[in-house]
């Protein structure tokens, strides 16, 4: 089997897995969950924007109610496009329209709700364009490619008076409110850190070529917003993701959940006072610009969020920064938010829940409850009903903040210097070390250590103590920095600036 054959095959075999959730009846909703209305008067039109990947979570869901009706698809690659309609037809009973170019599916009458689950790149650009022609919005995450982005959905959301939901769907999770209730009401004290863990093994994606664009994709609306030119990744789909002019690194890719969490529990309504960021590319050479190994300080002042992405192989992390040792494997977070108080700690390992402990790492009480999204897409179409936004549970100034938390960490790191590790500790030391940065910072060696690096030879791109004004959302005195808080737009796929959404 060939290198292209067999990229075909898991692509059709990633195709095959959504088509068996989307044929099985009722997979979506469980009985629970479904409070629709059997009313054809109330019945909403979907359109669904990106329905490779994620989108087909999307589908699954609102092709299983009474009350909701997948009437347009919209892809820009002809064989995932042609496979869903048809998937969607035998779940619903009849197929949707199909479009390549979404602005299109936004002039059809029918869509009353549109949900996106496209590359990063589109995200914000969709959703304004959607909520424009009059519909309401379930974005997925991160919602913008960059800062400046999601203040300008937040702003139409506003202007046009629409319904738009963030695709962050731990929030709708009980186990999870329940675990953020317990921080936030002081249940391990007072709580001035809280660590985001994205412990994900990434692989090279392939050497940086020019590579022909696939015969069914349309690359002129695949690039939309992002700049003229060619393909320089093996495989197109998925792998933008580690590409800077579509993608944010795994900091805005899984990590988007965590950040997340992490501000909800810290009960920050803000973006931060400072950031800084450093880390690196290592372990392989090929065509991804984003880091796979970096470490983020955020700065509030009073409290610190601190997020570390692991790209490479690595462990769990097993104890708090007093060295307390997190219990078993379930509570030894890869991919989870530690939160550190006076009194204990709360680890979540999952999108559903997690546990407290006290201070000599004794669990003191667990929260536990479904972590299937569909609660999420629920809330979604009852704030629909209700016309309240105060009904979402992730309302697109939540998805904006904390995305907005994630390009701030990228934009230190695109901004840093190559520097031993000797004159990294120095530059870490000047940020508020509240957190036990040198810790985080050793960690991180010992973690590439492992994986054969020599700390000699190592460089990692530090990025420079960047300080931040929230109430503007701009850099203070820094127009370079400033200028990375948007980007040029190729016309005519122009997110518009602010006041003029």
């Amino acid at each position: 089997m060939t290198r292209r054959t067999r990229r075909r095959f898991l692509e059709e075999s990633m195709l095959a897995t959504a088509a068996a959730a989307l044929a099985t009846p009722g997979a979506a909703v469980r009985a629970d969950d479904d409070d629709s209305s059997s009313s054809p008067n109330e019945r909403l039109g979907v359109a669904c924007v990106g329905v490779r990947g994620r989108g087909g979570s999307h589908l699954n869901f609102f092709a299983g109610r009474k009350d909701t009706e997948v009437v347009a698809i919209v892809d820009v690659d002809d064989s995932v496009l042609a496979n869903r309609a048809k998937q969607v037809g035998q779940r619903q009973g009849r197929e949707p329209q199909r479009y390549v170019d979404l602005r299109k599916a936004f002039d059809d009458p029918r869509v009353d709700i549109v949900s996106i689950a496209t590359p990063n790149h589109w995200h914000a650009l969709a959703a304004i364009w959607a909520i424009q022609a009059g519909k309401d919005v379930y974005l997925e995450k991160p919602v913008s490619h960059n800062v400046s982005e999601g203040r300008r959905i937040v702003e139409a959301a506003r202007k046009y008076n629409k319904i738009c939901q963030t695709g962050t769907q731990s929030r709708s999770n009980p186990g999870m409110q329940a675990a953020i209730a317990h921080v936030r009401k002081g249940g391990i004290g007072h709580v001035d850190v809280a660590r985001g863990l994205c412990y994900k093994r990434r692989k090279s994606i392939g050497p940086r070529g020019r590579y022909d664009i696939p015969e069914n994709i349309h690359y002129n609306l695949w690039l939309g917003p992002a700049p003229e030119a060619p393909l320089t990744r093996p495989r197109l789909h998925y792998d933008w993701h580690w590409q800077w002019p579509y993608g944010n690194g795994d900091l805005g890719n899984q990590g988007i959940h965590q950040m997340d969490i992490a501000r909800w529990g810290l009960g920050l309504d803000q973006l931060c006072q400072a950031v800084m960021s450093y880390g690196g590319r290592l372990g392989y050479e090929d065509a991804g610009d984003t880091a796979n190994t970096q470490v983020v300080i955020l700065d509030y002042g009073d409290r610190t969020l601190v997020f570390e992405v692991r790209g490479l192989e690595t462990g769990p992390l097993t104890r708090s920064r007093t060295g307390v040792e997190f219990q078993g494997g379930k509570y030894r977070p890869k991919i989870g938010v530690i939160f550190e108080g006076t009194d204990g700690y709360v680890v979540i390992p999952s999108y559903a829940g997690g546990a407290a402990f006290d201070r000599d790492g004794k669990m003191v009480q667990e929260f536990k409850g479904p972590g299937s999204d569909s609660h999420h897409f629920a809330n979604f179409l009852k704030a629909v009903r209700s016309r309240k936004a105060s009904d979402l549970n992730a309302d697109i100034e939540e998805g904006h903040l904390s995305s907005a938390l994630c390009h701030l960490g990228n934009i230190s790191y695109r901004l840093g210097e190559m520097l031993p590790v000797s004159e990294v500790a120095k530059r870490v030391a000047k940020v508020d070390s509240r957190d036990n940065n040198g810790d985080t910072l050793e960690r991180t060696l010992e973690h590439l250590k492992a994986n054969g690096l020599s700390l000699d030879k190592v460089r990692l791109q530090t990025g420079p103590v960047l300080r931040f004004d929230p109430s503007s959302e701009t850099f203070v005195q820094n127009e370079e920095a400033d200028r990375m808080l948007t980007r040029q737009y190729r016309a005519p796929f122009v997110v518009p600036p602010a006041g003029q959404v």
